[in-house]
Parts: structure tokens; C-alpha cells; sequence
């Protein structure tokens, strides 16, 4: 079978292998506001809808502090996309919903 070696190249460039230092979990967001628990859970579907893992801390019968976590070697590029989400404002999320909905 003959094979495509750009193509090859092009997937190997998009799985990056992290390093061990580079998945150690480290803090994205922390609140203890009222609202803590729904910004974490919009935030967390932001991380998962871009492919970057995370995980949520605080959920329990006594949430005091909701904390979200991401893998070190992906915190500037989770970052960056929280930076964009808020930047955009809730239109943008807004249009991207009815988007997603129209192909549906």
C-alpha cells in the first residue's frame, strides 16, 4: 500500500508527546464565588470542546472552592483560549450555540 508520507508528518506534528514534567496538573482557575461552580463547568467545556484535558476539583456535598486543573504543558494554550472566550463576550458564544445548531 503506498502511503502518504506528508500526511505522516502532518499527524506527527499534531501529537505532541508531553514530557512527565508537562502533565503535571497545574492550576488554570480557582473561585470560592457563588457562581464558582458554573464558571468552572463553562470553562471546563470550553478546555474539552479544544482538546485540552482538565480536571475539576470542589465538586462535593461542601464545594468551598472550585479549582481547575490543567496539564503544565498545556497551560499557555489553555490560557490563551480563556483569554479569547472572555475577550469574545457572551455574543460570541451565543452566535457559535446557534451555529452548532444550525448544522444539526
Amino acid at each position: 500500500m503506498a502511503q502518504d508520507p506528508e500526511r505522516e508528518e502532518d499527524d506527527r506534528s499534531q501529537d505532541q508527546v508531553l514530557s512527565s514534567h508537562a502533565l503535571d496538573m497545574v492550576t488554570l482557575y480557582d473561585s470560592s464565588t457563588v457562581d464558582a461552580e458554573i464558571e468552572a463547568d463553562v470553562i471546563r467545556g470550553l478546555l474539552d470542546a479544544n482538546g485540552i484535558p482538565s480536571l475539576v476539583t470542589g465538586l462535593g456535598p461542601f464545594p468551598l472552592e472550585f479549582r481547575i486543573l490543567v496539564p503544565r504543558g498545556k497551560r499557555v494554550e489553555a490560557r490563551q483560549l480563556l483569554e479569547e472566550a472572555l475577550a469574545a463576550g457572551p455574543e460570541a458564544a451565543a452566535e457559535a450555540e446557534a451555529e452548532s445548531e444550525k448544522r444539526q
